[in-house]
């Protein structure tokens, strides 16, 4: 009895332990959000200090007012372009991923390989290429083209995660299916597709990240269209307004919200779709 003791009280005090640098090894990552949002409060007179506050004692919302003012236009392209990537690469990649998984085509192994491969080129030199593309198809500096660029990303990784999800749904509710009836687009409509909501929303999240934080597209395709997305407003926010750091730290709070509110709602799906596959039975 007095060893199970000894026992709990070592494993309560490891546990605090864990948690302890747990704890502090959060705040470490997470200090630099703070001190985003720390200065996006602070007024310009207060930045000034030899010793900056840690606190905004004497806070200001004359940041969030500039953008509110001049960034709204790109966070509302933002929003259109994370949008229309996700919708793209869920029209793409959910048939794809059904086909390799439940259909086995010839040369499907080479397939996934070829899209690990895709992942893995740097994006610059695939800007590049898109830029060579677009200008012969006169596509530059539009909001559509960058679509299309985005989803060149997301499409590989949404194929692959679609496509462990589905290699792990179970062959008895397909040939029930098929028993009814069902042919091949029937059963991945009907069946298999609402089945992979966890993959769906991981895709969706990933997809609509990628699109929300490119830079690199962003500054090669559309560097002098009428419609730029937020890290392009934060670039150029930078260069004209280099000393107003309150507004433009305001700028990247504003443009953290939308990413950090799907993360915090859509983690539980993730966490499943990213681990479908891993085991199979």
């Amino acid at each position: 009895m007095k060893q199970m003791k000894q026992m709990k009280r070592k494993k309560r005090k490891t546990t605090r332990w864990k948690t302890a640098a747990g704890l502090a090894l959060t705040a470490v990552m997470l200090f630099p959000v703070y001190w985003m949002v720390n200065v996006s409060l602070t007024r310009p007179e207060d930045m000034r200090r030899e010793t900056p506050h840690l606190l905004p004692l004497d806070p200001t919302f004359e940041g969030y007012d500039a953008v509110l003012r001049d960034q709204l236009p790109y966070l509302r392209t933002s929003l259109l372009i994370g949008l229309g990537t996700v919708a793209l690469t869920l029209v793409i990649a959910a048939p794809a991923a059904y086909a390799l998984a439940r259909l086995r085509p010839r040369g499907g192994g080479l397939l996934s390989f070829v899209l690990l491969v895709a992942q893995m080129i740097p994006g610059i030199i695939m800007a590049m290429g898109f830029y060579a593309i677009f200008l012969n198809l006169d596509m530059l500096n539009t909001w559509w083209g960058l679509v299309i660029a985005d989803s060149t990303i997301a499409v590989p990784f949404g194929v692959l995660i679609y496509a462990a999800f589905m290699a792990g749904i179970p062959e008895e509710l397909i040939a029930a299916a098929r028993i009814d009836g069902a042919g091949p687009w029937r059963v991945f409509r009907s069946v298999v597709l609402p089945v992979s909501r966890n993959a769906t929303v991981t895709v969706s999240l990933f997809a609509f990240l990628w699109a929300w934080s490119d830079f690199i597209f962003a500054s090669t395709l559309d560097g002098g269209g009428e419609q730029q997305p937020i890290t392009l407003g934060i670039y150029r926010y930078i260069g004209n307004n280099n000393q107003e750091w309150n507004a433009i730290m305001a700028t990247a709070v504003v443009a953290s919200i939308p990413a950090a509110i799907l993360l915090v709602i859509a983690q539980r799906y993730v966490a499943a779709g990213v681990t479908a596959g891993a085991v199979k039975n």
